[in-house]
C-alpha cells in the first residue's frame, strides 16, 4: 500500500488470515515448555564447568603444565598436582576449582531429577527402549515433539528437525548441499548423539547395519547424520503408534 499505516498493516494480516494464507503453528504444552526450562538449566551450568575447566587448561599451559587427556573424577586432583608448591598457581587455580566444585555439585543434583522424572514417564520409558536413546535423549524429544499429531507424516519429521540436505534448483543447476539446520539445535545434536552410541554400542541392529552400509558408500560423517534422522522418525512412529 503506499501509505503504510498499523491499521492497514492489521487489515493486510487480516485479509491473508481470510484467504487461508498462513501455516497453523504449534504452541507448546505448558508442561513442555517447563521441561525444556529444566534441559536449558543443565545446559547453562554444563557449559560453565567446560568453561572453568578450559581456562584453568589455558592458565597452566602457558607455565609448560598440561593435563592431557583427563577424567571429570580427577581433574581437580591433577590441577593439585600441578600447582603444588607454586604459591602464585595455586591462589589463581583454587577459586575456580571451589566455583567449578560447585558447579559439578549442582549439575548432578539437576541431572538426577532428570534422570528420575525420565524414569517415572511413560513416554520416556517407552523411547528409552531405543538402542542409543537415554533419559537425557528422551525428555529432549518429548519436549521438542510435545504433540506427535501435528506432523501429518512421520517422514516430515527430518526436514523440521533440520537433517534433511539443502536443495538449490535453477534451470539446469540442481545442487544438493549440506544438511539444513533448521529447528532446534540441541534437539538435532542430541539425534546425532544417540545415533553416535548406536553405531558404537557394539549391539547390532537393524538400523545400525544400515548405517554402516551408508559410511561404505558415502563416509561415517553423512552416514550418522541420516542415522539420525531416521532414529527420530522411528521414535516419531513409536510415540504415535504408543509401541
Amino acid at each position: 500500500m503506499p501509505i503504510k499505516t498499523d491499521r492497514r498493516d492489521a487489515e493486510g494480516i487480516a485479509r491473508l488470515l481470510q484467504m487461508g494464507w498462513f501455516r497453523p503453528v504449534h504452541c507448546k504444552s505448558l508442561s513442555a515448555q517447563e521441561m525444556r526450562a529444566l534441559l536449558s538449566s543443565r545446559k547453562a551450568i554444563q557449559q560453565a564447568t567446560l568453561s572453568l575447566e578450559l581456562s584453568i587448561r589455558r592458565v597452566l599451559r602457558n607455565f609448560g603444565l598440561k593435563m592431557g587427556q583427563m577424567a571429570k573424577g580427577r581433574f581437580e586432583q591433577r590441577v593439585l598436582e600441578l600447582t603444588e608448591g607454586n604459591p602464585m598457581l595455586e591462589a589463581a587455580a583454587n577459586p575456580i576449582l571451589s566455583a567449578r566444585r560447585a558447579l559439578r555439585q549442582e549439575l548432578t543434583g539437576m541431572e538426577k531429577l532428570l534422570r528420575d522424572h525420565a524414569k517415572s514417564d511413560t513416554v520416556c520409558r517407552q523411547l528409552m527402549t531405543m538402542p542409543g536413546v537415554g533419559a537425557f535423549v528422551a525428555l529432549i524429544y518429548k519436549a521438542a515433539i510435545d504433540d506427535p499429531d501435528h506432523f501429518s507424516s512421520s517422514k516430515n519429521f527430518g526436514p523440521w528437525v533440520g537433517l534433511t540436505p539443502r536443495r538449490e534448483r535453477s534451470g539446469e543447476r540442481d545442487i544438493i548441499g549440506e544438511i539444513s539446520r533448521a529447528g532446534d539445535a540441541r534437539f538435532r545434536t542430541a539425534l546425532y548423539q544417540a545415533a553416535t552410541v548406536m553405531l558404537h554400542s557394539g549391539r547390532p541392529n537393524w538400523l545400525s547395519a544400515w548405517a554402516w552400509a551408508v559410511a561404505k558408500r558415502r563416509g561415517k560423517k553423512r552416514a550418522t547424520v541420516a542415522l539420525a534422522r531416521r532414529i527420530g522418525v522411528v521414535l516419531h512412529r513409536m510415540r504415535q503408534d504408543s509401541t
